[in-house]
């Protein structure tokens, strides 16, 4: 009885009017394969908040992907169940929305004159844009796309929405910051500039705080607490053993320097050198095919086909897409799907296919620095190769000492089915390859 009477006291101090509405309850959607329950990431609305059909309300956090969950139909955000952090299952009840209600101008006059003084002295990166845009009568702006514009001084005015109802999502402003934002009015910078500013510096501030506290408490989201799950089940349910070797880079440098170009201008690829190793490790797999099985009970399950999984590391935490069928794809294709991938897994947009149905997986440390690592399997699979940082050392060639680019490479493997002769052959048959690129061409 008290939770009615909150709701008709938030729906009367939120002030809308309603026109014989119907009060629909918003709730948990299927969230995807395995996947039964959710951290409320954040509110994209407030309670009293005028939405249209297709506006986010708010946004889901799981495991692997961030769900948006849109308004099913116009109206006004009665009530808010779940507070932000709040876990919640596949069907629960997030709050509850009024089709057909209006808000009233009352409220939004009253609150307007309040934000925008705020706005002035504090510059808070999401004041200025939800300000500017209701009253332009432009699309609406999701609070994520807010933050990046504000981060990087782009005019939201000039930016299309691609979102439901012509929404501007981040992803619209990452694309359009991208291709060079110099229309940027001049007015407006400072205040970006200013919000940027701070927001750089902010990340110092929780090591040495104001007021003298050593230790602070962040609760785990749900991601972050699955990827420790999986890590530790991984641990205690294989029999880990990692094996190492190292690649000479200079065959696979040469042809990657005299081809990048090329293939940049007539594929619009960016050639790296991951598919040169998604390549040589499909072949490997090939000659060793239990490297990429798995154990399913009592059975060794032993896939014929490689969905490559690139690990790939995201602001919310470490996620692995696949490249499905990469033994079936040529070294341009692999690049086109690695890239496509790896901007899906920034913008957050990564369905629940891409990061599912994964044989074997590669992890690249070298990127940050790593010279050499012991990676973790991806459990239920039974491999994982990891690649290094590529530096110059001394090495011996034909009785001499050169420089070469050398590269640290390691696989780790289940011992309960890998015997240590097979992935010490399945690592080398990889150096052969990428030592030797001209030999990827014979499959």
């Amino acid at each position: 009885m008290r939770r009615q009477a909150g709701a008709k006291g938030a729906a009367a101090a939120a002030g809308f009017v309603r026109h014989g509405a119907l009060m629909t309850a918003i709730k948990v959607p299927q969230l995807g394969e395995s996947i039964v329950e959710a951290t409320v990431s954040r509110w994209l609305k407030n309670e009293g908040d005028q939405v249209a059909e297709g506006d986010n309300l708010v946004e889901l956090e799981t495991d692997k992907i961030t769900v948006e969950v849109p308004a099913l139909s116009s109206g006004v955000l009665t009530k808010r169940a779940v507070n932000e952090g709040d876990v919640v299952t596949v069907d629960q009840v997030l709050g509850e929305l009024t089709e057909g209600a209006t808000a009233s101008a009352a409220p939004a006059a009253k609150s307007a004159p309040t934000a925008a003084p705020t706005a002035a002295p504090t510059a808070p990166p999401s004041a200025p844009a939800p300000a500017s845009g209701p009253t332009k009568g432009e699309a609406k702006v999701s609070p994520a796309a807010q933050r990046v514009a504000a981060e990087q001084s782009v005019d939201l005015s000039a930016v299309q929405g691609t979102g439901r109802g012509g929404v501007v999502s981040k992803p619209d402003v990452i694309e359009y910051a991208a291709k060079g934002s110099a229309n940027t009015t001049a007015a407006p910078a400072p205040a970006p500039a200013a919000a940027s500013t701070a927001r750089t510096t902010a990340p110092t501030a929780p090591s040495r705080p104001a007021d003298g506290v050593r230790e602070t408490r962040e609760k785990m989201s749900t991601r972050r607490k699955r990827i420790a799950e999986n890590l530790l089940l991984s641990q205690h349910s294989t029999a880990h053993l990692t094996t190492f070797n190292e690649i000479d880079m200079s065959a696979v440098i040469a042809v990657r320097e005299r081809m990048k170009e090329k293939v940049e201008k007539e594929h619009g690829v960016k050639l790296s050198f991951m598919p040169f190793f998604v390549k040589a490790t499909t072949m490997a797999l090939k000659a060793f095919p239990v490297v990429n099985a798995s154990i399913d009970g009592d059975f060794i399950v032993y896939h014929h086909y490689v969905n490559m999984g690139i690990a790939v590391a995201s602001d919310a935490g470490l996620v692995v897409p696949n490249v499905k069928d990469a033994d079936r794809k040529g070294m341009l294709d692999v690049s086109r799907d690695i890239a496509a991938l790896a901007k899906k897994a920034r913008e957050g947009k990564l369905a629940m296919d891409d990061l599912t149905g994964g044989t074997f997986t590669i992890t690249n440390g070298g990127v940050f620095g790593s010279l050499v690592s012991t990676p973790i399997i991806n459990y239920p699979q039974a491999g994982i190769l990891g690649l290094h940082k590529t530096q110059d050392r001394p090495i011996a060639v034909n009785g001499q000492v050169v420089i070469r680019p050398m590269m640290y490479i390691a696989l780790s493997y289940d011992h309960r089915i890998i015997d240590g002769q097979q992935a010490v052959l399945f690592l080398v048959k990889v150096k052969e390859l990428m030592e030797d690129p001209a030999a990827m061409l014979v499959d």
